[in-house]
């Protein structure tokens, strides 16, 4: 495994994530808790320290689960709540009240980093006015070392709330998308978070864009259509073939995807989600490998470095 400093938090992470939530959910929808549980720790046996959570994700007790007998020093643990759940926006008590019960489900008196999640500029007030002062007093409990925030990548495809929590200096870390597709965080955010010191987490490196062929032919063809990729992609089986290649290339699009956003300069860590130990082992290889190609990474910016909120959406067919 190879490991990174999370920016400002000086925590030292594993560059590779385990991602709880996504479709797959650490597998709990097929084989229960106990399924998600031994992915932690296939996680841990791998070298994989950052274990990331939601309330959202059904995980958080599975998680805890896992994490019985592990020094609690040797992992680090995050976890995320959402202001508004189901329409109803939560008070800060209601807040609070749900990021104890998550302490409470993952067995531990604090997580590292806690994340404000899915936060946007229309959640924004309520969030930092009325719910942070509360939520900082359980930080000053002890409860939680390091403030965050989580994007909502398919309302604010522009990174808005990120750029404004950057802006005003509010969190130690951050949570955003960045992929072969949807580039613009390397100018919109990743100069002033590197700046600033502040740390990130990648979502979305990998999306059901790249994981359903169909979807990606799909796009490609809407894009050609409005001018804003070359028609030559266009009728392939793969558009993306040219980065499978034996000269240092990729084996497959998920392994391009994964080392286009692990050698992003800014990035510091890359979720992936899995409910398979096989499929975790192959996402890893992928974070671990060298770089693309310089030709490689070339081509994918000149192609797709101007698109936006392209890839975001889960596939629907």
């Amino acid at each position: 495994m190879q490991y990174t400093t999370l920016g400002r938090t000086g925590l030292k992470v594993s560059v590779a994530g385990l991602g709880c939530g996504g479709s797959s959910r650490l597998g709990i929808g097929r084989g229960g808790k106990a399924q998600a549980s031994s992915m932690v720790r296939a996680a841990l046996d791998l070298g994989i320290n950052l274990i990331d959570n939601a309330r959202g994700y059904g995980t958080e007790e599975a998680v805890g689960d896992a994490l019985v007998g592990i020094p609690r020093e040797s992992y680090v643990l995050t976890t995320k709540h959402l202001t508004v759940v189901d329409g109803h926006t939560l008070t800060p008590l209601e807040f609070v009240a749900g990021f104890n019960r998550s302490l409470r489900e993952l067995r531990t008196d604090y997580v590292d980093v806690f994340f404000i999640h899915g936060l946007n500029l229309a959640r924004w007030n309520h969030a930092i006015d009325e719910v942070l002062p509360l939520l900082m007093r359980e930080k000053e409990k002890g409860k939680f070392r390091f403030l965050a925030m989580s994007e909502s990548p398919n309302q604010e495809p522009k990174h808005d709330a990120t750029i404004k929590g950057l802006d005003e200096d509010l969190f130690d870390v951050i949570m955003l998308a960045f992929s072969l597709m949807n580039q613009n965080a390397r100018e919109l955010v990743f100069p002033w978070s590197t700046k600033q010191k502040v740390g990130t987490l990648l979502m979305f490196v990998v999306r059901d864009i790249f994981s359903h062929p169909e979807m990606l032919r799909d796009t490609i063809e809407k894009l050609a259509t409005e001018g804003k990729v070359p028609s030559y992609l266009v009728g392939k089986d793969n558009p993306l073939d040219f980065l499978i290649h034996g000269n240092g290339g990729a084996a497959t699009i998920l392994d391009a995807a994964y080392r286009y956003g692990r050698h992003e300069p800014g990035a510091d860590v890359v979720l992936f989600g899995t409910g398979s130990v096989d499929h975790m082992k192959s996402n890893v290889a992928s974070i671990l490998a060298p770089t693309l190609p310089e030709a490689d990474r070339t081509k994918v910016r000149e192609l797709f470095g101007h698109l936006v909120n392209v890839g975001l959406e889960n596939w629907r067919k």
